[in-house]
């Protein structure tokens, strides 16, 4: 019975569960609805998204559980970011949510499929329905992460100066942001104040008032940008303004100044140098640089030495006459005279209309035949006035008694004129007698080299070595002789006949210096060329680079420099090679003014853009000045049979004469806290005078000798006196070495005359630099001091041998004949127990070395042995103010030993040294 009421209720339990699943499929009848599109937003880094319309499925089939019921939304397309969840079954309503990070920056909208899905007829969801697909579109909301960010890390921009720019330059920022409010920038700030600059909302900067070159050349402006959403940027950026000038013609590039330094050779004046045009096309440029060195000297920088030394160094003829010499005792003319500093070839006369001088007879160059040379430097201006007179440099004229002109030399109405009238006894015809020339020069207010070479009846003019004919030339009958005497004069002519009184005419006014005449020769031109020559001046490095097209000539001078060509830039590369050179060792220091014109042609035009002049100075700085020292013994004591000798007392016989300057040296100054290091240079002199201290030499007695054999060969001469010794010209110091190191001193009564004192000094540059004044005191021995100094001398011990070197003594110690005192006995009998303790040692030495020579290698025999009985000491103590001791050591002769192996070896008795002297000196 059991059995069969579990199978009834187990048949009735699945007819009823058929029975009511069927019931329930026939429930779910309908799909879920939803929108056919949904447009959502979100914002990025949020995971919500507003959906409009909302989220919400509805179903016909509730509600009925399960089939009335939303269980899910699936979304198609797995790209997208997002997953839709269920927040109420039975409502339907649901929430979009996104799955990660929503970046707008990378993607700013999605589009996707989005499906409602219902629970089925029961809970296990079969049965389940779906809706139609929705299209959702997501837009993805910016957030203002990112700052605005310059394109450029600066920016450049430059105006002319007195110009209102509307925009001088664009600055612009980027922002990395997705959205146009945050991504856009909306303003521009300047943030540096008190500039003249403005800026508007797109960038754009602009000036607010004119701006000036002069007052300030470059701004820098802060810029910073903010975006719509007023975020501003992290960082400005610097916005650099150059002011330029209003675009002028003119040379680009140049220093005011250039710096020369003396020995440094060619330097250029411009290597920058370039000029601008604006832009205009130019056909032709022409250039002119001058060096302006009227203010140095006589124009320019040349060597100062005197006349004679410059006539000799240039190789010019002899015997001529200085009509302008330095004032001095036999040269007094000049006294008067208005004068410039400086000595002989420096020395400057200034004559005003006032000044003149007669030159005495005895000094008057005479035989003036066919052949005589008048040279002279002159600076002359036009003569104030309206009628101009003649102003005479030169002129020979009667004395007195009558009024004639025999020659002279003068300038009238800026034209300079030479006349020369010949004697009846030299001829008896119409010849010419003034010879004219009319030159710039002569009234520029200029120095310039004059030279009239005569060579009757012909006269040629060289000016600055140039040479110039006359443009008229006038004849006149020669003058009738006379027994009239004649006198020369400079600066004015005299008048010394046909007036009341006599007196000077026809005054110069101008400036002359080293006026000569020579007679019975005529100078070349290569010897006028080197007496005027200047020794500085412009320059052109590497004229092969210059180019076939520019074209350039120098002045005879070469302080004049004239370039042409058609191409600027080759213009402006030949421009740049222009140098300043001064050759002398110890140049003028001072400024050079330098000024450069230029014009410039245009296509078809003249003159198209005006180009200013330029002006600028080299500064020649000042040169290391060089110390000459003379050196040697100063005092020399000899017997008077040495002065009455044939060949006289030598008297600088040691003598040295070295030059050194100190130059900066910047390692020794900072380790050792020195200035500089002294170095020794090479330079000539131009003259030595040796002068007799206190009373002049007695001719009958006395006096200073020099063979003229030394001076040939050398650019020297020399001149004798009571006074004493002049010795000059231009030439080394080797060479003044050599000839002062031959001056003897005679005296044929030495009995008669004092001690003698002689000062030498020398000079370089006539004067400019000057030696140490050196002083050497002679004292003649006398018989009778000599035998009392006999009477005085120490002997000397027995291991003394006294030996005599007479050219030893007499090269380094010139010292004979004092009285010794009883200081000077102690001091030789302690020197001479000083050499004794000397000897000992040497002995001991000698006694070990031999000990040591026993005991070693065999090799060893051949070496050296001292000879004790050779040691030569030489006592001097006659003199009673320096004290000697020479010791003379000689070797012992011992066998030398040649080669290698001692079956080889080869034995030889020869010194093995020279004799050595020893020199102990109070």
């Amino acid at each position: 019975c059991v059995c069969v009421c579990v199978c009834v209720c187990v048949c009735l339990y699945f007819q009823v569960g058929v029975a009511v699943g069927g019931g329930k499929k026939s429930l779910n009848k309908h799909k879920p609805w939803i929108e056919t599109s949904y447009h959502g937003v979100i914002t990025e880094n949020m995971d919500i998204v507003l959906l409009d319309p909302p989220l919400v499925a509805l179903d016909k089939d509730a509600p009925v559980p399960y089939a009335g019921e939303i269980c899910a939304f699936k979304i198609h397309g797995l790209e997208a970011p997002f997953e839709a969840v269920v927040l109420n079954g039975t409502s339907g309503e649901g929430q979009l949510r996104a799955r990660g990070p929503v970046d707008c920056e990378l993607q700013k909208e999605y589009t996707f499929i989005i499906q409602a899905h219902d629970c089925g007829a029961g809970p296990g969801g079969t049965g389940g329905k779906k809706s139609h697909k929705a299209v959702v579109h997501i837009q993805v909301n910016d957030v203002n992460e990112f700052s605005p960010v310059f394109r450029e890390a600066q920016y450049q921009a430059a105006v002319t100066e007195g110009k209102i720019y509307d925009n001088i330059l664009q600055v612009e920022a980027t922002d990395q942001d997705c959205s146009p409010q945050y991504s856009q920038i909306c303003n521009y700030q300047i943030t540096t104040s008190n500039t003249p600059f403005a800026i508007d909302r797109n960038g754009n900067i602009r000036n607010t008032e004119k701006l000036s070159f002069d007052k300030q050349q470059q701004y820098e402006v802060l810029v910073t940008a903010f975006d719509c959403g007023q975020k501003r940027s992290t960082e400005s950026v610097a916005v650099h303004i150059d002011v330029k000038p209003v675009c002028k013609p003119g040379w680009q590039g140049w220093n005011k100044r250039v710096d020369y330094e003396p020995g440094t050779g060619s330097k250029q004046l411009f290597p920058k140098m370039h000029l601008e045009t604006c832009g205009g096309p130019l056909s032709s440029v022409r250039t002119m640089v001058e060096l302006q060195t009227s203010h140095i000297g006589k124009g320019c920088d040349r060597e100062t030495y005197s006349e004679k030394s410059l006539q000799k160094l240039c190789g010019a003829s002899s015997g001529s006459t200085d009509l302008l010499p330095a004032p001095s005792v036999s040269t007094n003319w000049t006294a008067s005279l208005v004068t410039d500093s400086g000595r002989d070839s420096d020395l400057i006369f200034r004559f005003d209309g006032r000044q003149a001088a007669k030159i005495p007879d005895q000094m008057v160059p005479q035989n003036l035949t066919d052949q005589f040379t008048i040279a002279t430097w002159m600076k002359h201006g036009p003569t104030p006035g309206l009628r101009a007179e003649k102003e005479t440099l030169l002129c020979n004229s009667d004395k007195t008694e009558m009024n004639r002109h025999h020659y002279s030399l003068y300038v009238h109405n800026c034209r300079l004129v030479f006349l020369l009238r010949r004697d009846f006894t030299q001829v008896d015809t119409f010849r010419p007698a003034e010879f004219h020339w009319k030159l710039e020069q002569i009234c520029d207010k200029e120095w310039h080299y004059y030279v009239i070479n005569v060579e009757f009846p012909v006269v040629t003019l060289y000016v600055d070595g140039v040479t110039y004919d006359p443009y008229l030339v006038t004849d006149d009958w020669p003058i009738h002789p006379s027994q009239i005497d004649v006198q020369l004069t400079l600066g004015a002519c005299w008048q010394g006949g046909e007036v009341t009184m006599s007196r000077f005419t026809q005054y110069f006014r101008g400036s002359l210096s080293g006026l000569t005449i020579r007679p019975g020769k005529i100078e070349s031109q290569k010897v006028i060329s080197c007496l005027q020559a200047c020794k500085e001046g412009l320059d052109i490095n590497s004229l092969e680079s210059l180019g076939k097209g520019i074209k350039f000539h120098f002045n005879p001078a070469q302080s004049i420099l004239v370039m042409e060509g058609e191409d600027l830039e080759n213009m402006n590369a030949a421009l740049r090679k222009v140098s300043y050179i001064n050759s002398r060792q110890f140049p003028t220091p001072g400024i050079r003014h330098l000024h450069i014109s230029t014009s410039v042609q245009c296509f078809g035009e003249d003159t198209c853009i005006s180009i200013p002049d330029i002006d600028a100075v080299v500064m020649v700085l000042q040169p290391s000045e060089p110390r000459i020292t003379i050196a040697g013994v100063d005092r020399l004591t000899r017997p008077a049979a040495d002065l009455r000798g044939p060949a006289g007392l030598t008297l600088f016989q040691d003598l040295h004469i070295i030059s050194t300057v100190t130059k900066g040296d910047t390692a020794s100054h900072h380790t050792a806290g020195r200035l500089g290091v002294q170095e020794e240079i090479i330079h000539n002199l131009d003259y030595c005078d040796i002068l007799v201290l206190g009373e002049e030499l007695r001719p009958e007695q006395e006096g200073l000798q020099l063979q003229r054999s030394t001076l040939l060969g050398k650019h020297l001469d020399a001149t004798n006196s009571t006074s004493g010794m002049s010795i000059y010209g231009v030439d080394s110091m080797s060479n003044y070495e050599q000839v002062i190191r031959q001056v003897h001193y005679h005296n044929w009564h030495p009995t008669q005359t004092p001690d003698r004192k002689f000062r030498l000094t020398c000079s370089e540059l006539n004067g400019r630099y000057t030696s140490n004044e050196f002083t050497l005191e002679i004292s003649v021995l006398h018989k009778s001091e000599a035998g009392e100094h006999v009477n005085h001398m120490v002997a000397p011990p027995q291991y003394m041998q006294v030996v005599h070197h007479p050219a030893m003594v007499h090269s380094l110690y010139p010292t004979h004949g004092s009285v010794p005192s009883a200081a000077t006995v102690v001091i030789v009998i302690c020197i001479a127990a000083l050499v004794v303790v000397v000897v000992l040692g040497i002995y001991r030495i000698h006694l070990t070395h031999q000990q040591e020579g026993r005991s070693s290698d065999t090799t060893k025999e051949g070496e050296l042995d001292w000879n004790d009985s050779a040691l030569n000491i030489t006592v001097n103590p006659m003199e009673m103010n320096t004290h000697f001791i020479t010791i003379v050591l000689q070797p012992a002769y011992g066998p030398i030993t040649h080669g290698h192996d001692r079956q080889d070896m080869e034995l030889r008795d020869e010194p093995t040294s020279h004799t050595g002297h020893i020199t102990i000196w109070k």
